[in-house]
């Protein structure tokens, strides 16, 4: 540590930490543009320059290395001067549009223009004119004449998001940022550069021209995709969510978001919301109220149960629903008398799990590994946020593995990678596992052969301290899942790699944790979509998307005599006999539990839209109307208390010794059959299946299945 003066403070800095660093840990602001905490130095705007002692000129802070005694001015008359000569400069070709711009009320060269601005430009010359671009359905670059060269879309891209789908050509007054080719830019975190943009130059497509800054309110939320569990700021004006921005947290998201958290929104006001309950009399479908569609439900239910048992009952809900939802609807199907529910619909295996599973570590702690082993996963599309933080570790020196039936683009730099079929998995890790047991001087666990590319993929965790075996949606979803499990565990145990699985959804965890599972007797999520009910709940989920194998899902559903959906959408419309509308995740209150076993609760940030009502509320009255005990919760408060006497949903759960990926199973090698199901990046979920302009996207165009209301 070094002492400098800081505006005639004292600080204690890093060595080779810069300027800009110490100004930060004393709380001092130093203007600036082309500066950001979580991007390289550029020092290409300038607009940081201060008052360095015995300095002949001023120095940029975010370029300029601290000494011991440093004397620094960040006011002085030198460094205001300086400040103000580049604010002259940028502001030369800048055109004057803020009142149109939609950057307006939270541009940052608007408001230091205001502090560091002259009031009349001494440059009478015309402005240069940079040409719009087209560079997909997310980003507008409209109106490329703001752009001031800062290169933080640019860094964003080639540093953190690991593909430099912008960049700047030309020289001098002729520099333009652009694809280059013309191409579109198609990262799954492409959004980031919006807010990165300290200008007008990049905005929303989708929200461009919708409401000025100050007229939304600003609300926290979290996001129901992945499990990531990302940190929200919804901004809403008339009860209408216009935009969704990333709430910092470190230790989760950072400052930034996956696209599909950003702009799902979209789904929320389309043609397809379901707001009034509907039911389906001679083949077509009628608006009907609350009263007369839950006691059709209600009387469904008892009759169903009195002709075929309360086993001929079962629920099959959405790993998206909250904790609150989950808690509800095992409650109603339990005291129906079933066993039947469940939210693994992608799942191939159904053995009971000895605990919850999760990631194994912290999401922060993916950031800082030496080493990391991927097994059946698309990490880049599936968790882009977790892969951001892979591609840092990569950056640093981390040996990235990849076990999986396809050679996906990560854009990181991967160690090593053995592409082969699904159902060879099981052989595959067993092989690795030979390689670390002749490493390690013991006996492996099952039969394998230490191979080459098995030996590659073990030295990814045979050297450093920090390492994890990282289980993805397809290995969960394997025919073989729990063998998968037992030599990633014994593989672990042997390198000191933590061993963890992604997990799919943003409540895969609280799902588990409430119990979302059959109990002794109940039939799994395979079983029902089979055909084994007689009356089947639907809880935001659509059998035919959300399923392994959606077709037959589909018809398995279609044999029972009664299928009520609840759904924020008119959803399932050909299977169903019932549609009863819920609130989707910005209309209710509720709590999700990520991959690391992180509670995070939410509140509703708008109204619920016509008749939707949140699906707590509707699983409650439905207890009530069947005369169940334990519904008589006032809120979705009340609710997760009752949840968390039931599944102690403390945080942090680790230490609860509720999160665990142990396994008795024995290790089974013979091939499987078919490839895991694993949804594609926009696929996911109900929502992004209806965000228009994330199905407009490339990943999008190229995975979509034929669906009634999402673009081709």
């Amino acid at each position: 540590m070094i002492e400098i003066d800081l505006d005639g403070q004292k600080v204690e800095i890093a060595e080779g930490s810069m300027v800009m660093h110490a100004a930060e840990k004393a709380g001092v602001y130093i203007p600036h543009f082309c500066y950001h905490k979580k991007l390289s130095i550029a020092a290409n705007c300038r607009m940081c320059l201060v008052d360095v002692e015995k300095a002949p000129k001023p120095m940029p802070a975010c370029a300029t290395p601290v000494t011991n005694g440093m004397i620094v001015r960040t006011k002085s008359d030198k460094a205001i001067k300086a400040q103000q000569s580049v604010m002259e400069f940028l502001l030369i070709n800048h055109p004057l549009d803020c009142p149109i711009c939609d950057q307006g009320g939270e541009c940052q060269l608007q408001d230091l223009a205001v502090g560091y601005g002259g009031s009349a430009s001494r440059y009478e010359e015309e402005k240069r004119v940079v040409m719009h671009k087209d560079v997909g359905p997310l980003i507008s670059m409209e109106e490329m004449s703001r752009c001031i060269h800062c290169t933080r879309c640019v860094r964003f891209g080639q540093e953190l998001a690991g593909v430099m789908e912008l960049g700047m050509v030309n020289r001098g007054e002729h520099s333009e940022i652009t694809t280059v080719l013309g191409d579109t830019v198609d990262s799954e975190l492409s959004g980031n550069m919006i807010d990165l943009c300290p200008v007008g130059a990049l905005t929303s497509k989708p929200f461009r021209y919708q409401a000025r800054p100050w007229e939304m309110s600003r609300r926290k939320s979290v996001s129901p995709h992945d499990s990531t569990g990302a940190n929200l700021i919804v901004q809403v004006k008339n009860n209408k969510v216009l935009r969704v921005l990333p709430l910092e947290n470190d230790e989760v998201n950072e400052c930034w978001l996956a696209d599909r958290d950003r702009f799902s929104y979209e789904a929320l006001h389309g043609e397809e919301r379901l707001t009034a309950p509907m039911l389906k009399q001679g083949g077509e479908w009628k608006t009907v109220d609350w009263q007369t569609a839950l006691e059709y439900v209600a009387n469904g239910l008892k009759m169903v149960k009195d002709q075929h048992g309360a086993k001929a009952l079962g629920l099959l809900a959405s790993p998206h629903s909250t904790v609150e939802e989950l808690f509800l609807a095992g409650a109603l199907v339990r005291g129906l008398g079933s066993e039947n529910i469940d939210h693994r619909l992608r799942h191939a295996q159904f053995a009971p799990a000895e605990g919850v599973r999760w990631l194994g570590t912290t999401i922060a702690a993916l950031s800082s590994l030496q080493g990391a082993l991927v097994v059946g996963s698309n990490l880049r599309k599936e968790h882009p946020l977790f892969a951001m933080r892979l591609r840092a570790a990569a950056r640093k020196g981390a040996r990235v593995a990849v076990l999986h039936d396809a050679a996906d683009d990560w854009a990181m730099p991967i160690a090593a990678r053995q592409v082969v079929a699904a159902g060879q998995w099981a052989q595959a890790l067993a092989d690795i596992a030979a390689a670390v047991a002749a490493d390690k001087g013991v006996a492996a666990p099952a039969a394998g052969n230490a191979t080459d590319s098995a030996k590659a993929l073990a030295a990814a965790l045979l050297s450093g301290e920090r390492k994890a075996l990282l289980l993805g949606n397809a290995a969960a979803h394997h025919a073989n899942a729990a063998s998968l499990l037992a030599l990633a565990n014994w593989i672990g145990a042997q390198t000191g790699a933590t061993v963890g699985y992604l997990t799919e959804a943003a409540n895969t965890v609280g799902a588990q944790l409430v119990n979302a599972v059959p109990g002794a007797g109940g039939l799994n999520a395979g079983q029902m979509l089979a055909g084994g009910l007689k009356a089947a709940i639907l809880l935001n989920t659509e059998p035919a998307f959300d399923a392994a194998n959606g077709a037959a899902a589909r018809e398995g559903i279609n044999k029972a005599e009664m299928v009520v959906t609840l759904s924020p959408f008119k959803a399932n419309m050909d299977i169903s006999d019932v549609l009863l509308p819920i609130a989707p995740w910005t209309e209710t209150p509720g709590t999700f539990v990520n991959a690391e076993g992180r509670v995070q609760s939410f509140h509703a940030v708008v109204k619920a839209q016509g008749e939707s009502r949140p699906a707590w509320k509707v699983l409650r009255v439905l207890g009530n109307m069947l005369g169940l005990a334990g519904f008589d919760f006032e809120s979705a408060q009340d609710v997760l208390a009752a949840a968390r006497g039931k599944a102690d949903l403390e945080q942090p759960l680790v230490q609860g010794g509720k999160l665990s990926n142990a396994t008795a199973a024995a290790i089974d090698l013979s091939v499987t059959p078919g490839r895991p199901a694993a949804a594609s990046i926009y696929q996911l979920d109900g929502i992004v299946r209806r965000a228009p302009s994330l199905q407009l996207t490339a990943d999008a165009r190229s995975a979509a299945p034929v669906r009634e209301g999402v673009p081709a």
